[in-house]
This record gives C-alpha cells, structure tokens and sequence, in this order.
C-alpha cells in the first residue's frame, strides 16, 4: 500500500537518496538489499567529513569546480544496539535545516532483543532534536532479507522490513511517479501475492500444513509404550551379564583361596594344626567383604549402563554393604579311626618286632647276650610301631583338613553365589520399578499429545475447505484486477 500510495503522488524530477550513518559494510548489505526492488532508487553514500547532505556525487561536482547540491532525500541508518551519538544528531539538524526529507532505519534488529527500547529512546532523541516525535524509525535487518532470500521465505523476507523501508524511500523520493513504475510496482505486488497463494494451495491440497503433525503423532505412536519394552529389555539383558560375571568371579576367588588355604597345609607344623581352622575363617570372612564390595561395584556400573541405554538420568539408591561380615564357619570334627588305622598298628607293631629281631641277631652268636635278645627286640619293635603310627596319623589329619576345606569352601561358594542372587534380584526389582514409573508418566504424556494433535488435525481438516475457497477467491480477484 505504501508503494501504491507513492505511484499516486505527482511526477517530480529523478532525486538521488544520501546514505548517511551505519557501518561500512551494513551499509553495503543494505544498498544491495535494496537494489533488489523495484522501482530502483539511487543511493550514494555520504561521507562522514562532508558537509549535511552531500553524498558521493556533491563530492565529484566539487572536484570538478561545479557547485555541491544537497540531497533532497536523505536515508539514515542508525544502529540496533546502541542509541544515536551527538555527532548523528548534529548532521540529522543540519539535514532538517536544509530542508532534506528525512528516512530512519534502525539496522541490526536480528542480532539484538532490545531493539525496540533503542528506536524508542531514539525517537525521544530526534524529537529534542527538533523533529517534534512525529519521526518514524524503520526497523529493518539486511541479513534476515539475504537469508529470506536465499530460502525462498517471503514470510521472512516481509519481517526483515527492507521492503517497508524501500516503500518509505519510494514514498519520499518520488521514484516510482512514472508510468512505467507504476506498473511495475503493480506487476510485482501482484505477482508476489498470485505466488503465495498458489503456494497456500499447494500446501492445502497435498497437506502440508499438516504434516508436521502427522509426522509427530506417528512418532508418539511408535513409543506408545513409553519406552518400557526397550528398557526393559536392556534391564534384562545386563542384569544376565552381571550375573555370568560375578558368578566367575565368585569361582575365580574361590579357587585361588582354595590353592593358598592347600598350600597352608602342606607348610603346616603338627602343632598348629588346632590354629588353622580361625585361619580360614578368618579368610572366608575377608572373602564374603571383597565380594560384597564388588557386587556394589558391579550393581552400580549395572544402572550407569542402563542410564546410557535409556538416556535418563536414574537415581537409584542402594543400601551400603555392611562393614563386618559375621559368618561362623563350623569348626573341624574329631577324625574318626577306622580298620584302616588299626590295620597300620598292626603292620607297624610287626614290622617293628621284624626289625627288632633283625637288630639283635647278632647278639645271638654271644651267649652272654641271651637274656637281652628278646627285651631289645620288644624295644625295638615298640619304637618302629610307634614312629610308623604318629607318621599315618599325621597325614591322615592333614588329609581330614583338606578335605575340610574343601568342604568348607564349596559352603563358603554357595553362599557368595547366593549373595550375588539376592542383590541382583534387589537390584532388578529397583531398576524395574523405575522402568514402569517412567514408561507410565510417558504414555500419559505421549496419550495427551495424541490427543492434542488429533484435535489440531480434526480443525485443519475443517478448515481447509473454507481456506481453499478464499485462495480460489483471492486468485480469481487478482486475474479479474
């Protein structure tokens, strides 16, 4: 309306625009933003040493002994992030004073959020200036146009207000007063319009304007569940994981302290044999502690994994492991003799005798000697008897201690192993528990989004026949104009 308003004033002389203000190359980014519409105004930027109003050309005229002219239009550009300094306001004077129309624009609203409060302060500016308040700033930003048109965004393109300023200078130069730039303004306007409007159509019938919300209810759709069948199926997955290796590492343990414990008792005096069962306590106790530290270990690596699996942040809590372990560990009983022991008292009290005889045979060559054969050879035989005994009892207790161990062991195992079960299954009731708490905020959240959009869709559809029929309206308008 702008431009159309400016085609209907009467015809005056061609006038150049003086550009004054802005950094060099905004400045630049703007006169080419500019050039880009039609009709084309001519813009020439004024120096900053000139005198108010003398662009470019005033500048050559005087290189050449001609007389300088002022601008009669002048386009100040002023920026978006800071207020209009002293020596802009000193030129905007010297402008009004020799009677330049005068055009605002603030550059730079995209790179700024307070814009507005600045073109207010400077609008208060310019009046104690002498402009009166009745001074009109243009925010435009000839970024956000070069982007819209590198897109295709006409949407963006009117929000960057280039072609709201192009109109204002149209407007006050009188560029456009010719018939051939009437038209052409008319063709464009008109032609811009007939554009979006196909394009509305196209996006109605083929239904794009809904099909962002199609695409997010499908999505909703896909995770009805809210996560829980994945969850939970990582859940289970590494809760196995976990078990196979603790349950290894419980074997792996168990078996080197089973090696050092046989070692023990090779090494072991016949005294201390009284000692050793505290020992292995005392050992299995150390055990059961390592290991209650290293199924924590194992639970918490557990919930980071199912942390990163499901991209949420899970604040489990598990109770701490206690700091003593008090487990008895039953003591070795009395071994018991067999035939096997009697059978060796027997060997051992004739192959004593045997040696004895052997001993004192020589002694039966000498008379004398007689009476002395058969006490020494009972003697010697009780002392062979003897050392052959404690010898078999010495490895048959070293034998019932290994065999102790062992079973004490296999008990210690099973015990571990069900430790291992018990916080696994604590462990899988948590991480399940909050599985199901979360999947369920989900779908109740995922179910109001699918209602939401449902109901979004349902409206579209209601209104599309009544948008189609103004688009065919409007176009029909624009071929009958």
């Amino acid at each position: 309306m702008a431009l159309l308003r400016a085609m209907a004033g009467p015809e005056p002389e061609a006038a150049s625009i003086g550009l004054i203000g802005g950094d060099d190359s905004r400045s630049a980014a703007l006169r080419v933003e500019l050039a880009r519409f039609q009709p084309r105004i001519d813009l020439g930027v004024v120096a900053a040493t000139g005198g108010a109003g003398i662009d470019e050309a005033a500048e050559n005229d005087a290189r050449f002994g001609l007389q300088a002219r002022p601008n009669p239009v002048a386009l100040v550009v002023l920026e978006a992030g800071a207020l209009i300094g002293g020596e802009l306001l000193e030129r905007v004077r010297g402008l009004r004073a020799d009677r330049t129309r005068i055009v605002f624009a603030l550059d730079g609203i995209h790179a700024h959020r307070d814009w507005r409060e600045v073109r207010k302060l400077d609008i208060e500016l310019l009046a104690e200036a002498g402009g009166g308040g009745r001074e009109e700033i243009v925010p435009v930003s000839a970024r956000m146009a070069a982007v819209a048109r590198s897109q295709g965004d006409a949407a963006l393109l009117d929000r960057s207000g280039v072609g709201l300023l192009h109109a204002r200078l149209v407007a006050a130069a009188g560029a456009g007063a010719a018939g051939d730039q009437v038209g052409i303004v008319r063709e464009r306007v008109v032609g811009e319009t007939r554009r979006r409007i196909r394009a509305q159509l196209g996006k109605l019938r083929g239904g794009g304007d809904v099909a962002g919300l199609r695409e997010e209810r499908a999505r909703l759709l896909a995770v009805s569940d809210g996560g829980r069948g994945s969850a939970m199926t990582i859940v289970r997955n590494r809760l196995q994981l976990a078990r196979v290796d603790l349950s290894h590492e419980v074997g792996g343990r168990i078996r080197a302290l089973h090696g050092e414990l046989r070692a023990e008792i090779e090494r072991l005096p016949r005294g201390a044999h009284a000692e050793f069962p505290r020992h292995v306590s005392d050992s299995v106790e150390k055990l059961t502690q390592e290991m209650d530290r290293a199924i924590r270990a194992r639970i918490g690596e557990l919930c980071r994994q199912v942390e990163e699996s499901v991209a949420e942040e899970w604040h489990i809590s598990f109770p701490p492991p206690a700091e003593r372990v008090s487990r008895a560990v039953p003591t070795p009983g009395p071994r018991l003799r067999g035939v096997e022991d009697h059978l060796v008292i027997a060997l051992g009290a004739s192959a004593g005798f045997g040696l004895g005889r052997l001993v004192v045979a020589p002694l039966a060559l000498l008379q004398a000697f007689d009476y002395a054969i058969v006490p020494v050879s009972l003697l010697l035989g009780a002392a062979a008897a003897g050392w052959v005994v404690r010898a078999r009892k010495q490895l048959a207790d070293g034998a019932h201690l290994r065999q102790w161990v062992a079973d004490t062991l296999v008990d210690a195992r099973a015990h571990l192993e069900q430790r291992v079960a018990t916080a696994l299954v604590d462990a899988e009731e948590r991480l399940t528990d909050e599985v199901l708490r979360r999947a369920t905020a989900r779908m109740v959240h995922t179910d109001l989004r699918v209602g939401e959009l449902e109901a979004q869709l349902r409206e579209a559809a209601q209104r599309r026949p009544a948008l189609l029929l103004a688009c065919e309206r409007d176009l029909a308008a624009l071929e009958f104009a």
